[in-house]
Formats: structure tokens, C-alpha cells, sequence
């Protein structure tokens, strides 16, 4: 995915942060409003529920779409509401339905009904005292107008507001037996009330329209129903193509004289007084006349058969069915066209940049809304903007605003954000708001999306997968992304808001990845609250750079009240905001008034502040909110939709909140506490009280898009943190986790009755809640992306152990569909969310084994091939299913069942090759580019500190692995890291001079001396520290400096010629100097003591290290004659003999024990004052490199050139055991508690190891690593030792007859007959003893080719008396001088021999005709070649990306394939099947490729994470042995034909060529040239010819 790319998808404003325009996310839901009167249609609309509902939600998940269906009419008694906002809510939920829609938005249900007709809840004042004056004749119409209607001046205009029913009728909304007859008087009272009123409406906007005051459309008003609003709103008012469904539904023809007979029957409308409202059933006619009349729409007509309506009939249950069906059918369709129109438009965006464009867009949105009314804070504003302005040409620190929560931070960043895009219009802003949403609150998520819209921006390179997948990389990048964008002149700012919630919730992470030097044209602005501040101070310490964003003013606060209120069309009266003023002076703090301005903005002109109590601050106003919300919505319902939003992981759409509502028992409980819900077999929680409920809740709630869904969270965190506090239990949060979970697992969808016992039933309510089903796939490649993230998390904290352990964790098909769909670190996060709240071991080691192969995983571009996931996981714990059958064993029968219906090829793994899980191997820690040089760990504070060659020291916690700090300031490879005991600091050395103080605890550098240490000195010590007198000691070029530990100032200088510095002595500094004496200085002055000499067997050159032993206050210096000399204050003595001289001196933690590395000898010494008394000697196969001892003392822990670490006791000196194998010798190691911690001067990485671990996990090698040469036996595996005279440069096996031969550099060959163990058989070597080159014996293991040096002979093996013997040379092959060393070949059955030489050159030599013919040339060496079981075909595979597949008969070259990788190339063996369809390669980038012999096509490709390097073919596939000595056996599944279009590389940054040859019967073939004699001038001549012309892809039979 290039740059250029995503700036067209998502446009060039939008990444410079300069236009949100562009980013409108493209939506997924399909929102339906659903329009009917109440009672008339019940039995459609119920029918609907019953069979339509799910039929259109599986048609929209298997699109990818998200349906729901807003019913204000489903579940409730009564759709006339006390506070008269029924027709308002209509009217809000239907303009939403259309805003967020992706198809079709509305259905209306149309009977006999007009419905209910309301009083307008609002009539402006004009209008309203127009419509009073012409009642002049009607004194009870006035009467009864401005007893119910009451002017409120704080609109703007003023405006008459319908007052709530109980104002007058206090029992109208009373429940329950005890108050049944006041309700049931006052219900009737209003219903007449209401005809009157509207009487009297209806009459003077009769009159008013006949005086021309208004139009007749204002007139309607006082007439219309709520149906015809819905209508008008819904389908009649809005303009395109048709995105409703109507259904119309006509009754038998009926007389006046049957209507007014039976209107009670066929549910017509009636007045208040009980009779048929014949205006109404006009005004009806009228509204379905108007619908047909549209052009767009033709509606659905049906005509209901005799009579009112009796679901039970069979002609009724008929019609309903065939409703049904219409309206799914028109539905689907509409949905299904505009889903393609969707798809079709968006087809040129990139989704792999959805993501980053749905969190612009959030941020974008976030911000307008914050800056909507913003006031003040000029004064600070101009601060910030002067001091980025002073630093722009200068690198700078970041700027840090900080203050109390709730004080508007946030407000003032986004104000800051809008200033800077008006001040430069090509400069680049970037605006993150921390922990909004889910990719703001996770360093990694940030990080990348940071690093992604500034590459957009500025037209720089993304970074690599891997890159973009591993934090210390993604940190590299971020910061060398800044000074790209400073180099080219761009000007960047970057505004982090609140970074104390990535604190919070990435707890191992501190701030290190923020850098501390900002490059110029770049600025970073940190806002953090105060609680965070002293954290913050690690990267600002100026305090010109910090900023205190204080408490609003009275002035300030009295401009905010009068923007916000102009804003929303209000005004306040005097007492009202006297009111306001006296809670906000009480706090000063924005969030607080804004939250009393939120309640204001529902304060009418006559709203009494004499009852009314604003609380004093933020969280007493929230309180107090919440109060209210119960008294008004039911306790039930606000906590438990409020901590359903709360709980969730992401968030929840309105339409997961509302299933989810439908499926908690004690929310329904109270919704039908004093009726039965309408159905006893669909239960359904009513959407009218959730639309009632947020339109109270709007202020509180923020949306936000994810996936094309709009997700419910809370706007204020202090408003999460109250939710939490006076609702959630620790019982009460596991229940409702409970819920969410059963929703989330689909556990009661597809018609799964629920039951409930309902307060006014004795026995329990099966019912259908009709949520939907929850596929892990909706369709073959849309995923279920709500449940992947939401399902692990609720189960995980309802403590649903088993269920997550068997359907989540321990379902391959929900791992893969995770790891392909969110990355491999989302499931590690729900490994890691489970091993944090339970302690199962089978769960521990999943998540150990993805965290074993994420690396490998994220070399792809995103894309993970389900194969390589599948056989990761059974690779690593296929050997531990018996152990763990629970999960494990599942898991990996799971895998065998994937292997076995997978129609694509794969090779299967038939034992388990990769690194189990529970093994040693703790983690591994990133973040160098090269190897590691230097560790120091200090216990008592838990710090790791390494240094790097390239430069880099990187301190981590011990506690959590992880990354605390990247120091960066050395510009060339650091030497050497001294810890201080008894402050936070540490001092570094590096090959560029340079000695510099570090604070482990902010990261900040403390102070830089140039010119400090000498970089060619031989001594490991490059800075010695004298901590209690505050000295640090030098040796820069030959001489002795000493620095001031806290100031760095020079304190002293030795100008005598000092060789090295080897320590600190007591008082005194001992040095080597020039003459060869050991000379002592004054620590404090500098000023010789003393001076002796050394020993006069040895010299200052011939120290091969030394070492301070403080507790005893001497030195150890070892010389290369094999001795150990011990320095004191004033002189030096001979302490012990070695068996060779020391490569390394070191002690224990006590300094009871001296380790003394001499080649493959660890001598181990036991230290008192006066002696040194050795007590192990340690033998090792390899060079000693290291060792330390364990944290109490009873093992020693080394490190050798073998790539082994051992574990020694110090008792007995026993092996305890041995970890490896390693990629590279450890140079290094160090120890903490029973953790080991390993580094290597060529890796870039360290590796952590635990001591204590179930050695039954340990991973299988079966032969010893790095082992140059192997052979492979089909007799099985044994073990057997064979001892030879000179090193071994070649072996071949017999396979038939038992042999192996060996080839040994005197030119010798020893033949060991494997049948008779104690016999070994010897060729002499020729005259010349030349070595040994390479072997190859013939397929019917009849003869021998051997090549040395100067010739390849041809021997003959046979069997004297069942004994086998070699005889010969029979013939001889000279090579010429200037000829290249053999490389690797094979003797074909007619003694053809087939070889390639180390220049690259392939030659055919046939014994008999003496003849030789070259084949084409490879640009590298030839690493092998390999002959098919069938004698026809050979693979000749070299250093470099080609291998060539020839056919043998007659010589013609069939393929030329040729891979490129993203890492190493070459191949290093390969193997032929055993039927000679597939040939196997291993390759130096670490992978097994798998290619047809008929095609020359790649079928398959697996990364080993070790390469190859001996392979055989084994009945379906492979046995194989990699250079870490792991044994692999597989198997080959390849379908008979495969798909169109597949490609084995299609998710990896590598690629494939293959050129064959036109296969054609009569095709003409090129001679090969014959070579005489091999002439060197023709020879040169030949291969220079060779090389310059294009390959051949014909030859001539030899």
C-alpha cells in the first residue's frame, strides 16, 4: 500500500489535518423506522416481529450490514406521554434512521386508523396569541388555552409550551392497584381535556387560515396525526430514490351506515366521547391518496377479507403471512441495491485504510464539538503559540499543559488545533485525543496511526510490517518519521491530549516513546492532569514549557453561560443565572458548568430557582442527574443501560443496548411491572423508553463510528468513573458481564426462548427476545468483528472459564478468525486479559505460544495465511496434547481436522519442531538495530540497562519486560554501562569518545564529557567510579583523567604515559604504564604514590584481562603466560596458575567466588582475603564466554561459542541443565532472581530465561546445533560416537547397504560399515593429500564419486563375504588448476557425473565417454544438487535466488525458478517426493518451499525460523534436520487442481519467477560444447562467454 494511495483514499486535507470533509465514514447499519398506529395494526406489526424481523437481519448479516428496527409502538400500553414528546422522539428517530442509514429507512403499516391526533407541544408566541385573539367568543376555549399553555421567554423567539399532563392530573401516570381508580378518573379527564383543546385549536386555525394569518399546511398542524408526521418525515418530505416500504391495508367495502355500526370492530377511529370520527377517516383517505399520488413509490396493497381482523382465521393467518413476505421482499431488495451501489462507489478506497480514516474522523468530530463554544483562554493560548514559535529552528522539548480534571484541557488543545490550521494552511496538525476511543488508548494504536497520517502527509515511506508490529521498532520509526518530516521542511504539530490515560491503561508502558529532543519545524504539545504531572516532568524540565490551565473566572464563566445558551436558541431570566453563577463560582471549573448549563437549556421563564438545588461541583450536578433520570426512566433501566454501555469493551450500538436490555430479566421486570406485555411469546424491551431515556441522556452520551457502526460511550470520564461507582458491584458487574456474554454468544438467538417470571405472573415466560444469531462469519470473508472484541471480554470477567477455554481460546476457528481479522496482538490481549484474572496453565501457554510466533506473523503485510497460523499452533503443541487434553489436545485435534479438509496445498507437521510453549524462553526484548554489547541490571531497583553497537541503551523493567526508556545520544556503538548503587543514574561509554550520565528514572541525560575514553585501549574497564567521593576515573590516550561524578567538571590529569587504568585500589588509582610498571595515584589528587614493577615474566602487552574486587579492596589482573596476579595498595603478588590464559575474569554477586574463563575451562575459585582456592574445574564442548552465578548462589550459569547456556552447580559441579540453542554465541549474561539474561555482540535482541520450568516442555534437538554436516538415516534414530584422525569435510550414507563415508581434509576417507558397529574402513589419500571435497554415491549405491582438490575418482563398492569393500580408483577426472572447488554433486546409475563448483559453473562429466559438457552458469555458488528417486530430473540450487530444474535425459533444462525474499536467500538442500510430483528445498531465509516438478510452480511456503539444512523424503513428505538441531517431519497435501488465482506469497514481501521450457515435440535442441582438456585460457574464455549471454533452455545428450 503506497503513500500516493492512501492520500487518495483518503485525501490530502484530511492528513494534514486541515479538512475532516472527506473522512464521513461510509455506514453499515441499516436503520428502519417502522410506522403504524398503535392499535389498528398490532397483529401486522406483530407478525412483522415474528417472521419478517429475523429474515431481514440474516439478509443484512450476510451482507455485512448491521439491521435494526426502531418501534416506538412494540411493548408499550400507551403511546400518549406525560410530557407530550411522543411525535418530537418519532420525528428525531426517523431524521436518524435517515442520517446513518445504508439502505432503506422507513416502513409504514397503514389500516383504518388515522390515530391519535396530538395537541402541539410548541406554538411560537406570534402564532400562538394570533390563534388566542380569535377565540374572543369562546371564553372556555381561553380558559382552557392558558390554563394549559404557558409562554416561555427564555426561547429565542419566545414560544407557548403544552404543559405536562400531571400538572393538572397528578395521578395520570400513577401504576398499581392502590391508585387504579385516580389513574383510570384522571386518564379520562385528559382524553377530554385534550378534545377540547384541540377544539378549540382547530377553530381559531380555521379562522386564522380564513384571515390569511396563515397558510392551509399551517393549519393542518392542529389536525395531523402522529402517523401522518411519521409519514411526512419518513417518506413524503424527502426527496432521491425511494428508500421506504409502504404497505397499505384496505378493508371490505362498508357502508356509513356498517361504519358507524362497527367501528368498534374494524378499529376506526373514535372521538373522545366514543363516537366514529368521520374527520379523521377523511383525513386518512387523504394521506393515502397523497401516497399514491407519489411517483417514487408505488405502494403495497392489500385488501383484508371478511372482516376485522382474527389472526386465528385461516385466511387472516394467510394474508399476514403474505404481508410479510411482500415487505421482505421489497425490503431485501432495496437493501441489497443500495449495498451494491455502497460497495461499488467505495471500490477505488483501500479498505486497509478504513481504520486510520475512522479515527481521524473521530478526533475531527470530537474537536468541532469542543470548539462549538469555546471562550477565553486567549491569555495561555498566546503563550503556547509564542513559545513554539521561539523554538521552531531549534531542536526543543515538548510542551506540557497540565491542571485539574474537568478544567478543559481538552477544549483548549482543539482550540489550539483550529488557531494553528488557520495560521498555516500546509502545515501539518495532528490532533489525538487519548482514550476515546479504542485506537487512542494503546501506545502501539497511536503510534502507528500517528506515523501513518504523517507519512500520508508528508509523502514519506510507511514502515514494514514487522515494523509497524513491534513497539520498540514502531518507536525507532516514530522518531526518525519527525526528523524526515524537519529535514524536509514541513511543519508538524502534534497535540496529545490527556496521555495520563494511556498511563492508565498501558500500565508496562511509561513515556519513553515520546522523545525528549524535538527536531525544529516539529512540535509536540502533552496534556496530562495534574495527578500525572510529576510522570509528564521526564520529558519537559524547562518550566518555560509547562503550562497551568487554571480555573475559569466569573468573567470567563459569565461568557461561556451566554455562548452556550446562544448557541442552543435560550436565554436565562436574572434569578436563573444568579443561580448558575453562585454553584460555578463554588468550583471554577468548565465541566461543572457545563453540566449546569446542560439542565438550564431545559429551564423555562418560569422555572422557580427557589426549589431548585445546582450542585457545587461536577460530580454533585452528575449526582443529582442521575437521581433524577431514576425517579423518571425506573432505577432498573438507567443503571443497567448505563452499565451495559460502561462494561462493554468498545462500546454498544443502540441496537446491541437495546437486545441486550431485552435479554436482562430485572429491566423487564420493572418495564412490565403492572401489565402483561403485549405477546406471551416474543418479548421484546420497549424501544420507546430507550428513545425516552436518551434524549434525558444526550449530553452524556458520545458517539462514535467503528466499522461503519456507531458505537454509545460516555462524553465525560467523570461521568464513567460516577456510573461505575454507584452501580457496579463486584456481584452485580459479573451478572450484567454475564448478559453481555450470553448476547455477544448468540446463546439465545434463532428462536431460543428465554424465560422470566414477570412480577404480575405466578409461573415463568418462555418467550423469544428475537436478538440476533452471532456467526463467528457472517459470510466466507466478512467476520464478526463485534463479537471477536467483545465476546473473550465479557465472558473472561463473568469468570465463564470453561466456556472461554472451549468455544473461545480453544477454538481454532475463532483463533484464526481473530489473528487474520484483528492481528495477532488482539488475541494476545485476551490471553493476557484471562492469565491476569484466572491462573490456568493451558492458558498460559497459548498465550506464550502466540507471543512465539507473532514475529514471524508479522513480516506479512497484514494478511495472515490461515496455514502458517494452523501450522504455528500445532507445531509448538502438538507435543503437549496428551500432557494438557483439555484445550491443548483440542486444539491440536482441531488442527488435524483443518490439515484434513484443507483444499489448498499444505504441508502438515507430523511431530512438533517449533519451541513449545512453557519451555525457558520467557520473552524476548527488541529495539536495536545491532548487536549487544554491554547488560547491567541492578535487583534492588529492577532495571535492565543494555548498550548497543549501534549506539542505543535501552533500560527495562524487570518486573513487567517492558521498555521504560531509549537512551539515545551516542553516535557510534557503546562500550561499556556502570550502574550507580546509590542513586538512579548510570554512566555510558561509547566508541565515539564520549562518556555521558544517564537518570534511569525519566530518561533524561544528565551530562556529556567529549573526549573522556580512549576507544583503542585493550582493558574491558573503560570508566572506573569511586561513587562515595563522587570521582569518575578515565584513561583518554595514554592518559588519566578524573571528572566531578555530579558536575562533570575536570578535577585532575595524569600526564605520565599510562597504557591502562585498572582500577581503584583503596586510596590509590592502579595503572599500567608505558615502562612496564604498575604505578598507584591519589584517588582525590591524582599524585603518584608508588610505583612497582611487574613481574618480570610478563608484560603490560601480554594482560589479557583484570578485575576490581571491592570487598577486599584488590585487583586481579591475568596474563597471557596462564597466571592470575593479585594488586594491592602498594605492590603485587602471584596468586594462581591457570590451565591456559583467561579470556574473562568474574565473581559472584558475594564476591565469594572467582570465575576464571580459560578456552573450554571454567575454573571456578573459591576467595578469602589472603587466598584463592580452586574448587571446579568446568568442562566445555566450545570456548567459554561468560558466566555468573545464580541469584542465591548455588549454580553457576555459562555461556559458550556452542550457542549452549549451562547450568552448573556450585556443590558438585554437576550439569544441571542446558538452554539453547541460540541464534549466536552469548557474550553476555546476567542473572536476576531465577531469571537469565542472555546478549550477543551479532543479535539484535536479548532474550529472557527462566531457571524454574516444566522440563517436560522443553524443545527436542536431536543432534547438536550449528553441526556443518548431517546425515540423514530411514533406519530411525540412535546414537553412536566414532572417533577420526582429522576434521571431517564431507559425509555420505548408503542408504541400502548401511555405509557412511567420510571425507576428511588429509584426503582420507573412512568408510564405517553401520551394520557392524566396531569395524571401520579406511581409502588412503592420493599422494598429494588434497582434501576431501565432496562425495556422491550412485542410486543403486554401486559406486562412488569422490572429489579432492585436483580430481574426482571414481570408485566401486561392493560386498566380499556379506562385508562391504570399496574398491578403486577405477577412473580419474583431472581438474584443471584455475578450475573453482567442487561444491556440491551427484553421480547419475550410468556414471554420468553431475557437479557444481564454488564460481558458480555446472558441469556434466560422463566417465565412460570421458567427456564434459558445461551447463549453464549461476551467478553464485552451487550450494546443491539433488537427484529425483527416478534417476531423470536433478534440482541444482546455488547461493543466490535461482535453482534450475534439468531433465537428465537427453540434459535439457525444464525450469528456471528464481525467489526473492525479504531476508536471506540461497538454497541449502532440497529433496524430491518419493513419487517425483514435489521437490522440497530448505534456504538460508529460513523457510521450506515446496515446488511442482511438472510446472516448476512454488505450491507452498513455511517459515522454520531455522534454515534446513539436510533433507529426505519421507512416505507423503519430508524428515528434515535445521541448523538449530531440530528434527522436522512432514507431510504434503496438494489438491489435485488449484484455485484460480492462488498465489503462496500473496501475504509476504517476497516473490516468485519461473521461465520453462516450450516443451514441443519436435523443438530443436543447442549443442553443448564440449571442453577439451580443460585449457585455462579457453576455460576463463568459455565462463566469461557464459556469463555475458543469456542462459540456454536446450542441451544435447551426452
Amino acid at each position: 500500500m503506497a503513500v500516493v494511495e492512501m492520500s487518495e483514499a483518503l485525501g490530502l486535507e484530511a492528513l494534514r489535518g486541515q479538512s475532516a470533509d472527506a473522512l464521513q465514514p461510509v455506514s453499515r447499519m441499516v436503520r428502519v423506522f417502522i410506522s403504524s398506529t398503535h392499535s389498528d395494526m398490532k397483529n401486522e406489526r406483530n407478525a412483522f416481529w415474528e417472521k419478517a424481523y429475523s429474515e431481514l437481519q440474516a439478509h443484512c448479516q450476510s451482507l455485512g450490514l448491521v439491521f435494526e428496527l426502531v418501534d416506538l409502538r412494540c411493548g408499550v400500553r400507551d403511546i400518549i406521554a406525560d410530557d407530550h414528546l411522543t411525535t418530537e422522539l418519532s420525528i428525531k428517530e426517523i431524521e436518524t434512521c435517515q442520517r446513518i442509514s445504508d439502505g432503506p429507512t422507513f416502513i409504514a403499516l397503514l389500516g383504518n386508523q388515522y390515530g391519535h391526533r396530538p395537541i402541539p407541544y410548541l406554538i411560537p408566541a406570534t402564532e400562538f396569541e394570533s390563534l388566542v385573539s380569535k377565540l374572543s367568543k369562546d371564553s372556555e376555549g381561553l380558559m382552557l388555552l392558558n390554563q394549559w399553555f404557558s409562554k416561555d421567554s427564555n426561547s429565542d423567539p419566545p414560544t407557548y409550551i403544552l404543559q405536562p399532563i400531571t400538572a393538572h392530573y397528578p395521578h395520570y401516570n400513577d401504576r398499581g392497584s392502590e391508585s387504579g381508580q385516580l389513574h383510570d378518573n384522571d386518564v379520562i379527564s385528559w382524553n377530554l381535556t385534550e378534545s377540547r383543546l384541540l377544539q378549540a385549536l382547530r377553530t381559531a386555525a380555521q379562522q386564522a387560515e380564513r384571515d390569511g394569518d396563515i397558510t392551509v399546511d399551517h393549519k393542518h398542524k392542529f389536525f395531523k396525526s402522529v402517523l401522518e408526521y411519521e409519514m411526512e418525515h419518513g417518506f413524503l418530505k424527502t426527496q432521491g430514490e425511494a428508500s421506504a416500504v409502504l404497505f397499505i391495508r384496505e378493508m371490505p367495502r362498508l357502508s356509513k351506515r356498517d361504519c358507524k355500526k362497527n367501528f368498534a370492530k374494524f378499529l376506526l377511529d373514535v372521538t373522545a366521547d366514543g363516537l366514529l370520527d368521520t374527520e379523521a377517516r377523511e383525513l386518512l383517505a387523504d394521506l393515502k391518496q397523497r401516497i399514491c399520488n407519489t411517483d417514487r413509490l408505488q405502494p403495497l396493497c392489500m385488501e383484508l377479507s371478511k372482516g376485522a381482523m382474527n389472526p386465528s382465521r385461516k385466511e387472516h393467518k394467510e394474508y399476514l403471512g403474505k404481508l410479510c413476505e411482500q415487505v421482505s421482499s421489497q425490503m431485501k431488495e432495496l437493501i441489497s441495491r443500495n449495498a451494491l451501489q455502497t460497495s461499488g462507489g467505495c471500490s477505488t478506497v483501500d479498505p486497509g485504510w478504513s481504520w486510520l480514516k475512522q479515527e481521524l474522523f473521530h478526533h475531527a468530530m470530537l474537536s468541532e464539538e469542543k470548539c462549538s463554544v469555546f471562550k477565553g483562554r486567549d491569555s495561555i493560548l498566546g503563550k503556547i503559540c509564542i513559545t513554539m514559535w521561539e523554538s521552531t529552528n531549534t531542536c526543543h522539548e515538548p510542551l506540557l499543559v497540565h491542571g485539574p480534571s474537568g478544567v478543559g484541557k481538552t477544549a483548549l488543545l482543539c482550540k489550539l488545533a483550529q488557531e494553528m490550521r488557520g495560521v498555516d494552511h500546509r502545515g501539518i496538525v495532528v490532533l489525538r485525543l487519548l482514550g476515546t476511543s479504542p485506537l487512542s488508548s494503546d501506545v502501539d494504536s497511536v503510534l502507528r496511526g500517528v506515523c501513518l497520517q504523517v507519512c500520508g502527509a508528508s509523502g514519506l515511506q510507511f514502515p514494514h510490517p514487522h515494523i509497524a508490529n513491534t513497539h520498540e521498532e514502531l518507536v525507532r520509526f516514530f522518531h526518525s518519521t519527525l526528523e524526515d518530516v524537519s529535514k524536509q521542511g514541513d511543519t508538524l504539530l502534534l497535540i496529545l491530549d490527556a496521555v495520563d490515560q494511556l498511563l492508565e491503561a498501558n500500565k508496562p508502558h511509561n513515556l519513553d516513546w515520546i522523545p525528549k529532543a524535538i527536531p525544529p519545524n516539529v512540535h509536540i504539545v502533552l496534556s496530562t492532569s495534574d495527578d500525572c504531572v510529576e510522570k509528564c516532568k521526564s520529558l519537559v524540565t524547562a518550566e518555560q514549557n509547562i503550562f497551568r490551565v487554571e480555573l475559569l473566572t466569573d468573567v470567563q464563566g459569565k461568557d461561556v453561560i451566554d455562548a452556550y445558551m446562544s448557541a442552543a436558541g435560550r436565554k436565562l431570566n436574572s434569578e436563573q443565572l444568579d443561580t448558575i453563577l453562585y454553584s460555578f463560582q463554588q468550583s471554577g471549573s468548565p465541566l461543572h458548568l457545563k453540566l449546569i448549563l446542560d439542565i438550564a437549556k431545559q429551564w423555562s421563564s418560569w422555572t422557580s430557582m427557589s426549589s431548585s438545588h445546582l450542585g457545587i461541583s461536577a460530580q454533585e450536578v452528575m449526582t443529582q442527574f442521575l437521581q433524577s433520570l431514576e425517579e423518571n426512566h425506573g432505577k432498573k433501566l438507567v443503571s443497567h443501560a448505563l452499565s451495559f454501555i460502561l462494561l462493554s469493551r468498545h462500546g454498544l450500538s443502540e441496537a446491541e443496548l437495546q437486545d441486550v436490555l431485552s435479554l436482562d430479566n430485572d429491566v423487564l421486570a420493572e418495564v412490565y411491572k403492572y401489565w402483561l406485555p403485549p405477546s406471551h411469546t416474543l418479548l421484546r424491551f420497549p424501544r420507546l423508553h430507550w428513545s425516552r431515556l436518551r434524549h434525558d441522556l444526550r449530553a452524556h452520551l458520545a458517539e462514535r463510528w467503528e466499522g461503519g457502526v456507531i458505537l454509545l460511550g460516555f462524553a465525560h470520564r467523570q461521568f464513567t468513573e460516577l456510573v461505575r461507582k454507584r452501580y457496579l458491584s463486584r456481584d452485580v458487574k459479573a451478572d450484567m458481564h454475564s448478559i453481555l456474554a450470553e448476547y455477544f454468544s448468540g446463546q439465545w438467538s434463532k428462536g431460543q426462548l428465554r424465560p422470566i417470571l414477570l412480577p404480575s405472573l405466578t409461573t415463568l415466560l418462555n418467550a423469544d427476545r428475537k436478538v440476533p444469531p452471532q456467526p463467528l462469519w457472517f459470510t466466507g470473508k466478512i467476520a464478526n468483528l463485534r463479537k471477536l472484541h467483545e465476546l473473550p471480554y465479557h465472558l473472561a470477567h463473568a469468570g465463564k472459564w470453561e466456556e472461554i477455554s472451549q468455544s473461545v481460546l480453544g477454538s481454532l476457528d475463532w483463533l484464526c478468525c481473530k489473528t487474520l481479522q484483528c492481528g495477532v496482538s488482539c488475541v494476545i490481549q485476551d490471553l493476557s486479559l484471562c492469565t491476569d484474572l484466572t491462573e490456568c496453565l493451558e492458558i498460559q501457554m497459548l498465550k506464550e505460544t502466540f507471543l512465539l510466533l507473532k514475529p514471524s506473523l508479522d513480516f506479512s503485510d497484514g494478511q495472515v495465511a490461515p496455514s502458517h497460523l494452523v501450522t504455528e499452533i500445532f507445531a509448538r503443541l502438538q507435543g503437549l496434547a496428551d500432557l494438557y487434553p483439555s484445550m491443548i489436545g483440542q486444539l491440536c485435534s482441531q488442527c488435524m481436522d483443518w490439515f484434513g479438509s484443507c483444499t489448498d496445498p499444505v504441508l502438515v507437521p507430523k511431530c512438533c519442531f517449533f519451541q513449545a510453549p512453557g519451555g525457558p524462553l520467557k520473552s524476548t526484548l527488541t529495539g536495536f538495530t545491532k548487536g549487544v554489547k554491554t547488560v547491567v541490571l541492578c535487583s534492588k531497583r529492577e532495571l535492565l540497562v543494555a548498550g548497543s553497537e549501534d549506539g542505543l541503551i535501552i533500560v527495562w523493567s524487570l518486573s513487567h519486560l517492558e521498555t521504560l526508556h531509549t537512551l539515545s545520544g551516542h553516535t557510534a556503538g557503546v562500550l561499556s554501562l556502570k550502574m550507580m548503587d546509590k542513586t538512579n543514574n548510570c554512566l555510558s561509554t561509547a566508541l565515539d569518545g564520549t562518556l555521558r550520565k544517564w537518570c534511569l528514572i525519566s530518561g533524561q541525560q544528565l551530562f556529556c564529557i567529549a573526549d573522556a575514553v580512549s576507544v583503542q585501549t585493550h582493558t574491558t574497564a573503560h570508566v572506573h567510579l569511586i561513587e562515595e567521593r563522587k570521582i569518575i576515573i578515565t584513561n583518554p590516550s595514554s592518559l588519566v583523567k578524573a571528572w566531578h561524578l555530579d558536575t562533570a567538571e575536570p578535577l585532575y590529569e595524569v600526564t605520565a604515559e599510562v597504557c591502562s587504568v585498572l582500577g581503584v585500589v583503596g586510596d590509590a588509582v592502579a595503572c599500567i604504564c608505558s615502562e612496564g610498571t604498575l604505578c598507584f595515584y591519589d584517588t582525590d589528587t591524582g599524585v603518584q604514590n608508588s610505583q612497582t614493577p611487574l613481574p618480570c615474566s610478563v608484560g603490560h602487552h601480554n594482560i589479557t584481562c583484570s578485575l576490581t574486587l571491592t570487598k577486599y579492596s584488590k585487583i586481579l589482573i591475568a596474563f597471557g603466560e596462564g597466571r592470575i596476579h593479585s594488586v594491592w595498595s602498594h605492590g603485587i603478588e602471584s596468586v594462581v596458575d591457570l590451565p591456559s590464559p583467561a579470556l574473562f575474569l568474574r565473581t559472584s554477586e558475594d564476591e565469594k567466588l572467582l570465575f576464571a574463563g580459560c578456552d573450554r575451562t571454567l575454573c571456578v575459585f573459591l576467595v578469602t582475603l589472603t587466598s584463592m582456592q580452586k574448587v571446579l574445574d568446568l568442562h566445555h564442548d566450545a570456548s567459554v564466554l561468560c558466566a555468573v552465578s545464580s541469584g542465591e548462589g548455588s549454580e553457576i550459569i555459562t555461556s559458550a561459542q556452542d550457542r549452549i547456556i549451562r547450568v552448573w552447580s556450585v556443590t558438585t559441579g554437576a550439569l544441571l541443565d542446558w538452554i539453547g540453542v541460540m541464534d549466536s554465541a552469548v557474550s553476555t549474561l546476567a542473572v536476576h532472581q531465577r531469571t537469565i539474561i542472555s546478549a550477543s555482540l551479532i543479535a539484535n535482541q536479548l532474550k529472557v530465561w527462566q531457571l524454574d520450568y516444566n522440563t517436560k516442555h522443553r524443545s527436542k534437538s536431536f543432534i547438536p546445533a550449528y553441526c556443518p554436516l548431517v546425515v540423514l538415516s530411514k533406519d530411525g534414530l540412535r546414537t553412536d560416537i566414532m572417533d577420526v584422525s582429522s576434521e571431517v569435510c564431507c559425509m555420505e550414507l548408503a542408504q541400502q547397504k548401511n555405509i557412511l563415508f567420510c571425507g576428511l581434509r588429509t584426503g582420507t576417507i573412512l568408510i564405517y560399515p553401520l551394520d557392524f558397529a566396531q569395524e571401520t574402513l579406511c581409502l588412503p589419500p592420493p599422494e598429494s593429500l588434497p582434501t576431501v571435497r565432496s562425495i556422491a554415491i550412485s542410486p543403486r549405491e554401486d559406486k562412488m564419486a569422490v572429489a579432492y582438490e585436483n580430481a574426482v575418482c571414481l570408485f566401486e563398492i561392493t560386498a566380499r563375504d556379506s562385508f562391504p569393500c570399496v574398491d578403486g580408483p577405477f577412473e580419474r577426472y583431472s581438474l584443471c588448476l584455475l578450475h573453482s572447488p567442487i561444491s556440491a554433486m551427484a553421480l547419475l546409475s550410468d556414471c554420468r557425473l553431475l557437479y557444481g563448483t564454488f564460481g558458480g559453473e555446472v558441469v556434466i562429466y560422463d566417465f565412460k565417454s570421458a567427456r564434459a559438457a558445461e551447463l549453464d552458469h549461476h551467478r553464485a555458488a552451487i550450494t546443491c544438487i539433488t537427484m529425483s528417486n527416478w534417476d531423470t530430473q536433478a534440482l541444482i540450487g546455488s547461493q543466490d535466488c535461482v535453482q534450475k530444474l534439468w531433465n537428465l535425459s537427453p540434459v535439457l533444462l525444464n525450469h528456471t525458478m528464481e525467489y526473492k525474499g525479504f531476508y536471506f536467500e540461497g538454497v541449502l538442500c532440497a529433496v524430491f517426493s518419493i513419487n517425483d510430483k514435489y521437490v522440497f528445498t530448505g534456504s538460508l531465509d529460513k523457510t521450506i518451499k515446496v515446488w511442482d516438478v511438472s510446472s516448476g510452480c512454488l505450491l507452498y511456503f513455511q517459515y522454520v525460523y531455522s534454515p534446513v539444512i539436510k533433507m529426505m523424503p519421507h512416505k507423503d513428505g519430508f524428515v528434515a534436520v535445521s541448523q538449530h538441531g531440530s528434527f522436522i517431519k512432514e507431510g504434503f497435501r496438494c489438491p489435485d487442481s488449484l484455485k484460480p488465482g492462488y498465489n503462496p506469497l500473496c501475504n509476504f514481501r517476497a516473490h516468485y519467477q519461473v521461465t520453462s521450457r516450450e516443451k514441443s515435440l519436435n523443438a530443436p535442441h543447442t549443442e553443448i560444447n564440449m571442453l577439451p582438456d580443460f585449457n585455462p585460457a579457453q576455460f576463463n574464455f568459455i565462463g566469461i562467454g557464459l556469463m555475458k549471454t543469456k542462459p540456454s533452455n536446450t542441451c544435447v545428450l551426452l
